[in-house]
C-alpha cells in the first residue's frame, strides 16, 4: 500500500502482484481539444467525463478569461460557444506548463486577432513554440516573442490573414503544432484551405484524434496521405456543437496499469478505453502482447496479465514509438522486468516535454541498476543485473509521466521512493489512490 511520508515524497512496495480494475480519468487530449471546440462552436455542448486535472483546469481558466461560458452541471462540464469568436479580445492569460492547452489557443487567438499574452512557468518558457508561430506568420498573423525567439511567453495583435497559398509547418517536432493550425484555421477559411507537412510527421495517432473531434464539430478535413491536408471553404463560423459530448479514457494513462498487470501476474482491468478508442495509446497493448503478455479488450475496457507459461519472464523487444511517445515511457521502466534489452526508437519528441524526457529516463534506470544506452532518438534498456534503491530517491523533474512510470519499479524486491509525487496532479491527481488499489 502507498505510504506518503510527506509532500515531497512518496515510498512505495516492495509488490509482488497487480490485480483488480481501474475507472480511467478523461483523456487530457481530447479534453483540451473539446474544451477549445466547444468554446468556437455555436450551440452549447455539454461534456461529459472531461478531465479535471492540471492541464484542463488551465483551459477552462483561460477560455473564462476570454469570456467563454464555462460552467459546472451535475458532474458534467457545459460551455457555451462564441460561435467563432471570443467574446472578449484583450487578455493576459497563464497557461501553466499545458501544452495541449497553449499551442491550439495560440492558433486561435492569432488567427481571430486581438490583444492577448500567453506565458506559463519557466519550463513553459523552454518548450518550443517557432514552428508553430512560423506557421502563423505566413497567413498573415501577428505573433511576437516576449522575451526568447522561438518559446513563449507571447504576445499577438491583429494580423491580415491570407490563405490563398499552402501553409508549410513542420512534422518532426510537436503534433500539437499541426493539431493547433487545423483546429483554427477553418474560422478564416473562406477558400479552402492547404496545409502542408514539411518532413515525416511524427505521432499521427494525435492528429486523427484532432481530426475525428473536429468532424464531431461538423468540419471534416481531407487527409492526403498524411502529407497535406486540406480544410473545407465556408462562410461562416464553421464548428456547430454537437449537443453532448463523451470523453474516454485517457489512454496514455491507461498505460501504468496494463503495464502493472503484465509485470504483477494480473488480471487488470482498466476501463473507459477499449478496442475502438480514437487514441493511438491503446496500441501501448499491442507492444506488451509483443512482450509476452496476455491481452483482452472490448468495446470500453482492456485487461491484460502476465505470461501464460509458468516461470517464463516478458522478453524485451525493439518498437519503434512515434506513434505512441507517450505510453513508450511506460515501456522504458516496464523493460526492467523483462529478459533481454528493449530498444525503443522514434522517440525525440521526448526532448520537448515537460523535461528532456530521453535524459531523465536515462538517469533514473541507471539508479535503479539498469544499463541504459540512449542517443536523441532513442533509448535502449537492459535490466538489472542487482538491483539499486537510491537512498535520494528517483527524481520526477515536474514531469507527471516520469512519477506514473516509476511507480512500476515497486515491482522489484526493493523498495523505491519517488521524490515530488504531487507533479501527478497535472493529467492525474489520484494516481497514487489508484495504483494503491491494485498493487499487492
Amino acid at each position: 500500500m502507498s505510504q506518503p511520508h510527506s509532500n515531497d515524497f512518496i515510498e512505495l512496495g516492495p509488490f509482488e502482484r497487480a490485480h483488480g480494475q481501474i475507472t480511467l480519468p478523461g483523456s487530457k487530449s481530447i479534453s483540451n481539444r473539446v474544451l477549445l471546440l466547444s468554446a468556437l462552436a455555436t450551440g452549447v455542448t455539454r461534456l461529459k467525463g472531461l478531465l479535471d486535472a492540471d492541464d484542463t483546469r488551465v483551459m477552462r481558466s483561460a477560455l473564462k478569461t476570454l469570456g467563454v461560458g464555462v460552467d459546472e452541471a451535475d458532474g458534467d462540464c457545459v460551455v457555451t460557444g462564441g460561435s467563432g469568436k471570443f467574446p472578449h479580445s484583450t487578455a493576459d492569460l497563464f497557461m501553466g506548463n499545458a501544452g495541449t492547452a497553449i499551442r491550439p489557443l495560440t492558433a486561435a487567438l492569432a488567427i481571430l486577432g486581438g490583444q492577448y499574452r500567453l506565458h506559463g512557468v519557466p519550463r513553459m518558457h523552454e518548450r518550443p513554440i517557432g514552428d508553430l508561430v512560423d506557421g502563423l506568420r505566413m497567413v498573415g498573423a501577428d505573433v511576437q516573442y516576449e522575451q526568447n525567439e522561438g518559446y513563449p511567453p507571447l504576445k499577438i495583435g491583429r494580423g491580415e490573414i491570407r490563405t490563398d497559398a499552402p501553409i508549410k509547418v513542420r512534422g518532426d517536432v510537436s503534433s500539437q503544432f499541426l493539431t493547433a493550425l487545423l483546429m483554427s484555421l477553418p474560422l478564416v477559411a473562406k477558400n479552402e484551405i492547404c496545409i502542408e507537412v514539411v518532413g515525416e510527421l511524427i505521432s499521427k495517432p494525435y492528429i486523427d484524434i484532432t481530426l475525428k473531434l473536429m468532424s464531431r464539430f461538423g468540419v471534416v478535413v481531407r487527409n492526403e496521405a498524411w502529407q497535406r491536408f486540406y480544410i473545407p471553404a465556408n462562410l461562416g463560423n464553421p464548428y456547430t456543437s454537437p449537443g453532448t459530448l463523451y470523453v474516454e479514457g485517457d489512454a496514455s494513462s491507461a498505460s501504468y496499469f496494463l503495464a502493472a498487470g503484465a509485470i504483477g501476474q494480473g488480471p487488470v482491468r482498466v476501463m473507459g478505453v477499449g478496442a475502438n478508442s480514437i487514441q493511438g495509446d491503446v496500441a501501448f497493448a499491442d507492444a506488451l502482447k509483443q512482450m509476452g503478455a496476455v491481452v483482452e479488450a472490448g468495446e470500453d475496457w482492456i485487461e491484460v496479465r502476465g505470461v501464460n507459461t509458468p516461470n517464463q519472464k516478458l522478453r524485451g523487444i525493439e518498437l519503434d514509438c512515434i506513434a505512441i511517445p507517450d505510453a513508450a515511457m511506460t515501456l522504458a521502466v516496464a523493460a526492467l522486468f523483462v529478459e533481454g534489452s528493449t530498444k525503443l526508437t522514434g522517440i525525440a519528441s521526448w526532448r520537448v516535454k515537460e523535461t528532456d524526457r530521453i535524459a531523465a529516463m536515462a538517469k533514473e534506470l541507471q539508479k535503479m541498476g539498469a544499463e541504459v544506452i540512449s542517443g536523441d532518438d532513442f533509448i535502449q534498456v537492459s535490466p538489472p543485473v542487482h538491483w539499486a534503491t537510491p537512498a535520494e530517491g528517483i527524481d520526477t523533474y515536474d514531469d507527471h509521466r516520469m512519477a506514473m512510470c516509476f511507480s512500476l519499479a515497486t515491482f522489484g524486491p526493493l523498495k523505491v521512493r519517488i521524490n515530488e509525487p504531487n507533479c501527478v496532479a497535472k493529467t492525474f491527481p489520484e494516481y497514487f489512490k489508484e495504483f494503491a488499489l491494485i498493487t499487492h
